[in-house]
């Protein structure tokens, strides 16, 4: 099921215009691409807002109602408030169900609590990247592509040629060719912070003078 979002369209263009728009709680946006001229419209900011901590917002095809017409699009940007939860301005790409989109999809790791290299080779995992970017018909988009990690040990890297991909999507930066196999995930020896080395060797100080004390008492008997 889409994402369908209302929009307005306007008419009056500027920085001025833009300026009055966000104190009356609308999002000014564009609309362009898809052979046609580029279209000025505004959301409502509590709309835009309510939609926001939903993963597949930045992904997948939206469906924009304008008036008693509908426009298939993908965000193609955001732009915060320096600091206020506001939205400033958003722009969308028209979508052509015939031809290919490039979209970043997220990545979600699964089976890192089953992996050798975490239960009991003592190691850690690091996540290098937390999305990629794919090729595809806009039907095909993923909400996500998934990670196995439980089959990896301490020392072991996951690459981007590793993951399997949905069929009819293609990892754009493998597509260039070349030295692109980025690293995506790795497990890795898991550093331990100097006061937790500290306290370590206190503590094995302390067990051993208590160890030669109990030692030299029982001499004394």
């Amino acid at each position: 099921m889409s994402i369908e979002l209302n929009a307005e369209l306007r008419d009056v263009k500027g920085k001025g215009a833009s300026r009055r728009l966000r104190h009356a709680n609308k999002v000014p946006a564009i609309i362009y691409g898809g052979g046609k001229d580029p279209q000025s419209i505004m959301l409502e900011q509590k709309e835009v807002q309510y939609i926001l901590p939903n993963e597949a917002f930045y992904s997948q095809v939206l469906s924009l109602n304008i008036g008693d017409k509908k426009e298939d699009v993908l965000l193609r940007d955001l732009q915060h408030h320096p600091y206020k939860i506001d939205i400033m301005h958003m722009d969308f790409l028209r979508v052509d169900a015939k031809k290919m989109v490039h979209v970043h999809v997220p990545l979600h790791f699964v089976g890192e609590e089953l992996s050798p290299g975490i239960k009991t080779e003592g190691g850690q995992v690091s996540h290098v990247v937390m999305e990629i970017e794919v090729e595809c018909l806009p039907k095909d988009i993923p909400s996500f592509i998934e990670v196995d990690l439980s089959g990896m040990h301490l020392g072991d890297i996951i690459h981007l040629s590793d993951i399997k991909l949905p069929a009819g999507v293609e990892s754009l930066t493998l597509k260039h060719g070349g030295d692109h196999d980025t690293a995506i995930a790795n497990i890795h020896q898991r550093k331990v912070d100097k006061d937790e080395d500290a306290e370590a060797a206190a503590a094995e100080a302390a067990s051993g003078a208590a160890a030669a004390a109990a030692e030299e008492k029982d001499k004394d008997k």
